[in-house]
């Protein structure tokens, strides 16, 4: 037995997909069920219960998982602990990320990491919030970052900050020439939004409620930058996250109104699942991102690997 053996078996136990176990491999499904079979006559046991229509262990095969994945985080530890001895800053880092983020919130950290640590490469992969969690709970993607993270005991969650909501609308709008809007003003405009299951589309739903104002989207799409292009055409108006609108502001396509009296914060996080071993490069990697503050990668001692 090898230890990727061990890691197909496990992605396998936790996907419950033998499609799915093979996409994280690299490998064909045939190979995957080769493998569960090798491993059912290397240890003579069944592994799989092939009478239940759903996948579902043996016994022997939810010891043989258990015991699996004290192997891979021993090998885990160990490697990470040769590299730190090496005082090696080195690998592949992948990263699952919604949209708004990785695309107006992280690319500064991404620049400022490698050219820091060059050696490193960074794999980012634009996901709905939804996805990002179960990427991270199959330990398919090392990190993830997601607006109003969501408690789960096999997460551990760190704050990244706070981006705030404005409102947005096209230049051709008669509430253009505003700098400030209560949320009550807008009540009975078109509204442009995201998608129900959206953390941001949530969000705004509250904000409504608790205004006790009904609004009712003419458009709804699932990423920030969609949004964003029915804005422009003046098909309505949309509640944004301000850093990812700079642009589009500095360029004359969009204005932006802050509300009046109240501030309403988005919360960012960084997540991974718990007990995962960190790399070296994911630990610096995580530090900076939660350290809020690009200046401090500048200041960091190759001694303090």
């Amino acid at each position: 037995m090898h230890v990727e053996n061990f890691k197909i078996f496990s992605d396998l136990v936790e996907s419950e997909s033998f499609s799915r176990a093979a996409k994280l491999n690299g490998i064909t499904q045939s190979a995957v069920s080769q493998q569960l079979r090798a491993m059912e006559k290397h240890f003579s046991i069944l592994i799989v219960d092939r009478s239940q229509k759903q996948f579902r262990l043996t016994r022997e095969g939810q010891k043989l998982y258990e015991s699996a994945k004290e192997i891979l985080y021993l090998y885990d530890k160990l490697n990470s602990e040769l590299q730190e001895m090496k005082k090696v800053i080195s690998g592949t880092i992948h990263i699952s990320t919604v949209y708004s983020i990785g695309l107006h919130e992280l690319p500064p950290y991404v620049k400022a990491f490698l050219t820091k640590y060059p050696e490193v490469n960074i794999r980012v992969e634009y996901r709905r919030a939804n996805n990002v969690y179960e990427d991270i709970l199959t330990n398919s993607i090392d990190l993830g970052l997601v607006a109003y993270p969501q408690k789960h005991k096999q997460l551990e969650v760190l704050p990244f900050h706070d981006d705030i909501l404005i409102l947005v609308v096209s230049p051709e709008h008669p509430l253009a020439n505003q700098k400030h809007v209560t949320i009550e003003e807008i009540s009975g405009q078109k509204f442009v939004g995201f998608e129900p299951d959206i953390p941001t589309r949530k969000a705004t739903d509250q904000i409504f409620r608790e205004a006790n104002i009904e609004m009712e989207p003419v458009m709804e799409f699932d990423n920030v930058e969609t949004v964003k292009r029915a804005v422009e055409i003046n098909a309505g108006i949309a509640i944004l996250p301000q850093t990812t609108v700079t642009r589009e502001e500095a360029q004359g396509l969009l204005k932006v109104l802050k509300f009046k009296n109240k501030v309403y914060k988005r919360p960012l996080a960084l997540i991974h699942r718990k007990g995962r071993v960190l790399t070296p490069a994911m630990k610096k990697l995580i530090d900076l991102l939660t350290s809020k503050d690009l200046n401090s990668l500048e200041n960091t001692s190759e001694d303090e690997v």
